[in-house]
């Protein structure tokens, strides 16, 4: 399978015929200029479904909320007592009443879709923890768990995600595929770079993103971290450290040379997939070895 976006092709190019298509490719084949595309085989791929229908899941509570929150907003009702969606929020919500029946069958309508879409998604928490549980995956989701940011919801999607890490041959190569690498436009002694290409992975992209975030204060491992990383192998937890090190001194860093927040996290977020990259590969050669001795 060939990455069609990464066909190479030239501008003046006006007439294309499927003759023509299927001549240019072959040629390219040959010359070694085709990117292949790595396919996930039918188990890989419905577990990576699964990691993907809970997203959606979020994704359609988090619309349902907004929806329901705005239909009160127009009709006067505004919650002034404490933060949304707690019991409280959730137990005042189960107190309105309107004049008019229709407006009271819309409200139920969004209400029920809301605790319909709560449901649903601890439904699918618990197939998801499930499945990081199992055999295949238990070893190497609790290897991510170690570093700072990453919890089980995290780690087995980015591994349903990537599945092959050895497939790069380098962290950069892994950086690249995320789509966190600066985008560049350079010629001769003209050097300028822009935003990251977002290339690739938008999943992984953003759940680096938001791990990345915790990184930005002084790195010390937390209660919650510490229990995460019991019975984890200590070459792991001691990569780990060094990340949390580096990336919380990297962040430091960036802010304080006067980089916008947002720029410095998308700097540690490209760093923290790197350490990710090199956790796993140490992980395959170590059980690579350990299966031939």
């Amino acid at each position: 399978v060939i990455a069609p976006s990464l066909v190479p092709s030239k501008p003046g190019e006006r007439v294309k015929t499927d003759r023509r298509d299927a001549k240019k490719l072959l040629m390219m084949q040959r010359a070694g200029l085709l990117t292949e595309v790595h396919a996930p085989d039918g188990h890989q791929e419905a577990t990576r479904e699964l990691t993907r229908l809970r997203e959606t899941a979020r994704d359609n509570l988090k619309r349902t909320r907004h929806q329901l929150l705005k239909f009160l907003t127009r009709h006067g009702y505004v919650y002034r007592e404490g933060r949304h969606w707690t019991q409280k929020h959730i137990s005042w919500l189960r107190t309105i009443e309107f004049a008019e029946s229709t407006l009271t069958s819309v409200f139920e309508s969004y209400f029920n879709e809301m605790i319909y879409c709560i449901g649903r998604l601890e439904n699918l928490d618990k197939e998801v923890g499930h499945l990081a549980d199992s055999g295949e995956y238990k070893e190497i989701v609790g290897l991510l768990c170690c570093y700072h940011g990453i919890d089980t919801l995290t780690a087995i999607t980015i591994i349903t995600e990537i599945f092959e890490f050895g497939r790069f041959e380098s962290p950069r190569h892994l950086m690249s595929y995320l789509g966190l690498t600066p985008s560049e436009d350079s010629s001769g002694d003209k050097q300028k770079k822009g935003s990251i290409t977002k290339a690739g992975n938008k999943r992984i992209r953003r759940l680096l993103n938001e791990a990345s975030w915790h990184y930005r204060h002084i790195y010390v491992p937390s209660a919650a971290l510490k229990k995460r990383r019991k019975g984890q192998p200590q070459w792991a937890i001691e990569i780990a450290d060094a990340a949390g090190r580096r990336l919380s001194k990297r962040h430091r860093y960036l802010i304080n040379k006067g980089k916008m927040p947002c720029k410095a996290n998308i700097a540690v977020a490209r760093e923290l997939a790197g350490f990710i990259w090199f956790t796993i590969t140490q992980y395959q050669a170590r059980k690579n070895t350990k299966g031939v001795a």
